[in-house]
């Protein structure tokens, strides 16, 4: 079986009232973009992750905890593995943990999106306290990446208002809007 690098790797960070943009984003977005789709969510440590089965019935793509060495594949959604902190490297995942401290995981792996896969990497900060994401998507911006933030609809705005403010934000989007915007970057990509 052929692996199926994907076109762009999206990273989707969120904390407080993210659950619900989650669910929403995944519903809306087809199962075969030829994206892959990175969920990096504020989690209390010692809770067990349900999110992977929770939103696995959202779409149709495959949804996995992500772990070491995991190869990123096309039209799979990956989430965070609980207490850690994830970065990327040639398409495959690397797993801290402990996680190094609160309130940064979406940063860091938003750099190591960015360094990655530079033009290739999307970063999208949806609803969550705090300023956690502003600085990975200065890194995907300078990279050539692009950048989403929920608009108000957002149930806590501070994160999406924290990447705004910095002006490092392409695009300030509904949930739904967001899915047609990513096919069309894809669809403008040079193989």
């Amino acid at each position: 079986m052929k692996t199926i690098q994907p076109k762009f790797i999206v990273g989707i960070g969120g904390s407080a009232g993210a659950l619900n943009a989650y669910k929403a984003l995944l519903d809306a977005i087809p199962h075969d973009t030829g994206i892959a789709f990175v969920i990096i969510s504020h989690m209390n440590p010692t809770a067990h992750s349900q999110l992977a089965k929770i939103l696995s019935r959202q779409t149709k793509m495959s949804v996995t905890v992500a772990s070491e060495a995991m190869p990123i594949l096309a039209n799979h959604v990956y989430i965070i593995p609980p207490d850690s902190d994830l970065t990327m490297e040639n398409y495959r995942f690397k797993v801290i943990s402990p996680r190094s401290g609160r309130g940064k995981q979406i940063d860091l792996f938003f750099i190591s999106l960015a360094e990655a896969m530079g033009a290739r990497a999307v970063g999208i900060i949806l609803s969550g306290g705090g300023g956690d994401g502003t600085e990975g998507c200065k890194h995907i911006k300078a990279n050539g990446g692009k950048t989403f933030a929920q608009d108000m609809s957002a149930e806590v705005a501070s994160m999406p208002l924290s990447a705004q403010t910095a002006g490092c934000i392409d695009f300030v989007l509904p949930l739904n809007k967001i899915p047609d915007k990513l096919k069309r970057l894809a669809a403008a990509l040079k193989t």
